[in-house]
Parts: C-alpha cells; sequence; structure tokens
C-alpha cells in the first residue's frame, strides 16, 4: 500500500482510539505534534496498542518513543518496519 494509506489508516486508527478527542481529518490536516491536535497521553497508549495489533510490530514503552509524536514519523517508522494498510 502507498505510504498516503498507510498514513490514512493511521489517522483512521488515532481518531478510533482517542474516543472522539480528534478526528481522523483533524489528524491528517495537523502540521504539528499530535499532542498540539489534541491527542492526551492516554490515548497515546491506546496507539500503541492498535498499532502493535493493526501492523504487527513491537513499541519498547522504556524506549525512546518520540517517533509517535508526529503523524509523517510515525508512519515513516511504520512503514520502515515493513507495515501496510491490510496487514492486521
Amino acid at each position: 500500500m502507498s505510504a498516503g494509506a498507510l498514513r490514512e489508516r493511521v489517522a483512521a486508527l488515532i481518531a478510533e482510539v482517542s474516543g472522539g478527542e480528534v478526528s481522523a481529518r483533524e489528524v491528517l490536516n495537523n502540521e504539528g505534534s499530535l499532542t498540539a491536535a489534541g491527542v492526551s497521553s492516554l490515548t497515546f497508549l491506546r496507539l500503541i496498542d492498535a498499532l502493535e495489533g493493526e501492523f504487527d510490530v513491537f513499541f519498547d514503552l522504556d524506549a525512546d518513543l518520540d517517533f509517535v509524536e508526529d503523524l509523517d514519523t510515525l508512519v515513516e517508522r511504520l512503514a520502515r518496519n515493513g507495515a501496510a494498510v491490510g496487514d492486521g
């Protein structure tokens, strides 16, 4: 799948796990951090869990997770680890 499709899927996952805090559109249109878009720390934890389940990746919560703070950096990291829409 294309990087654009992966980006849209990750934005949709963020909206799903946010419980209404943010929409996928807000995430996609945001040029800053996900925190600036309204994503809470609890949503970040839910997002990590959702990403691991959907894309069969593992994130060490004791490691540096700064890449999760920004949508594009997160998508790049997932793509680098072989994630693609429809994997999960």
